[in-house]
């Protein structure tokens, strides 16, 4: 199958040639990349979300390119980040809903950049078991969602304790689901966002080595708990936030799914989506204000120039749209996910709307390198969009989720940006939304006589998808039905 007829089937196309790169000379680009976690693709102001201040994500908008459609296929953290590992599909790396990740997967972002002799440096959180298995990384300053029965400090922790040794860094006392929102507790200074931040700018001021670095920082926020410094709570004391978008369909969610404040569905008051909305946004502003700490300091070090930037999410965050919370699902809020690439000398200010996803990571940063996958990859270069927007690419992304929260949310689904199709795998039933008129997703269109033909069509894609699955996927010539759930592909690594 030539390339041309890959893309036309909406798989991930091959890289060309799948050379075994040399190592990489002096001058080749750094290779900063930046993420967050649990962050919505609306919230930005490149998306035109006037309420969302993000002026340091918005000039890498600005100076290089945005991608509309950006997508997390497995929308939870251990299975994204499986994807930003392998630069696989979910099926290929075998993760197919929440688990842990694999001590090792057989080709990995990480390992293979330090083959080409890049210095490799992780500051924040990776979700990694055990935590500092570093999966190719030679250094690690971790902040990693901690509980209060776990023995090992984390990085940010024991520079907490170092600190202040009689105070507690969760002493604002909210859960890593919660609802709720409120100030963080302590002083700026404490929050791991800035500590996260400070780390990554002092890396950068004391990097001295002759070799080019590969540096990840992975800011733990805006994934709850909700509790920006004071300072960021007040900037939107009087921002009118976008308020919980809830189409017919999701009257199902309004009942509560407990009585708890890590509730994954739920109709709450305006007044308690508003403030959950508030504490999130503040905490995206937080994290803004530390990326640009970062760009300031390239700029100063005349090294942003000789630095490929790539900032993206691991997924959204539901927020109350649709009265259901967290992620996991296949709809926009959790499944799209911001992506900006900035490559020093490309066009700046572009959008692409060609539809992307976290696989696509890995062999980007490769390019970044001068490099080409070592071994066949589900991901393409998003370089390719970036130096020719127009430039041949997939027709559409897979996306999927096992059983999380409850047997009914179980799906798997396929989009192009413009349309969504969603097969619910404990019953059978389907959901389909025009992206472009109904971005919110508040109809479903799956009922309606006038869209049975695009039913169908998206249908036989999913159809066409599942052909190397086999059974419980396809049965008897149509989707089957997996009330138990599948958690995981016969390629996912046993080596726990």
């Amino acid at each position: 199958m030539n390339r041309r007829e890959f893309v036309g089937l909406g798989l991930a196309a091959p890289t060309p040639g799948f050379q075994r790169p040399v190592a990489p000379k002096r001058d080749r680009l750094n290779l900063l990349f930046l993420m967050t976690d649990q962050h919505r693709a609306d919230c930005l102001g490149s998306e035109g979300n006037r309420a969302t201040q993000t002026p340091n994500l918005d000039r890498l908008a600005r100076e290089g390119t945005r991608f509309r459609n950006a997508y997390s296929s497995t929308p939870t953290c251990t299975p994204a980040r499986s994807a930003l590992l392998t630069g696989l599909s979910p099926w290929n790396h075998g993760m197919l809903g929440y688990n842990e990740i694999p001590k090792s997967f057989p080709y990995e972002k990480p390992r293979a950049l330090k083959e080409l002799g890049y210095a490799t440096t992780s500051i924040g959180k990776n979700h990694f078991r055990p935590w500092r298995n570093g999966h190719g990384y030679e250094q690690m300053l971790l902040d990693e969602h901690s509980l209060p029965t776990t023995q090992e400090l984390t990085d940010y922790e024991a520079w907490f304790y170092s600190q202040e040794p009689n105070l507690n860094p969760y002493s604002t006392g909210l859960g890593w689901n919660d609802y709720a929102a409120r100030p963080f507790a302590l002083p700026e200074r404490y929050h791991p966002t800035t500590w996260t931040g400070g780390m990554a700018v002092r890396f950068l001021e004391t990097y001295s080595s002759p070799r080019p670095f590969y540096l990840k920082v992975s800011f733990i926020r805006p994934h709850s708990p909700y509790d920006p410094p004071e300072r960021f709570w007040k900037q939107y004391e009087t921002t009118e936030l976008p308020e919980a978008k809830v189409g017919r369909w999701a009257a199902k969610y309004e009942v509560p799914s407990s009585d708890r404040p890590d509730i994954w569905h739920g109709k709450l008051s305006k007044e308690t989506i508003a403030n959950s909305r508030r504490g999130y946004h503040a905490l995206i502003t937080h994290v803004d204000e530390q990326i640009g700490r970062i760009l300031e300091t390239l700029d100063k070090q005349k090294k942003l120039d000789e630095t490929l930037v790539v900032f993206t999410s691991d997924h959204g965050d539901m927020t109350g749209d649709h009265n259901l919370w967290r992620k996991s699902y296949a709809y926009q809020a959790s499944a799209r996910i911001p992506m900006l690439i900035r490559l020093p000398g490309a066009k700046g200010g572009q959008v692409v709307d060609a539809p992307v996803e976290l696989r696509d990571i890995f062999p980007t940063l490769l390019d970044g390198a001068g490099a080409s996958p070592a071994r066949r990859i589900d991901g393409v270069s998003m370089l390719n969009l970036v130096r020719n927007p127009k430039a041949p690419w997939r027709q559409y992304i897979d996306l999927e989720h096992n059983i999380c929260y409850s047997p009914g949310n179980n799906w798997n689904a396929l989009t192009d940006g413009r349309q969504k199709y969603i097969f619910h795998a404990f019953d059978g039933s389907e959901q389909l939304f025009d992206l472009t008129k109904d971005p919110h997703e508040l109809n479903d269109l799956s009922a309606s006589r006038e869209h049975e033909a695009t039913l169908r069509l998206w249908r036989q894609r999913l159809m066409l998808h599942f052909e190397e699955r086999g059974e419980p996927f396809i049965a008897n010539g149509r989707l089957g039905l997996r009330p138990k759930g599948v958690p995981t592909s016969p390629n996912f690594p046993r080596n726990n």
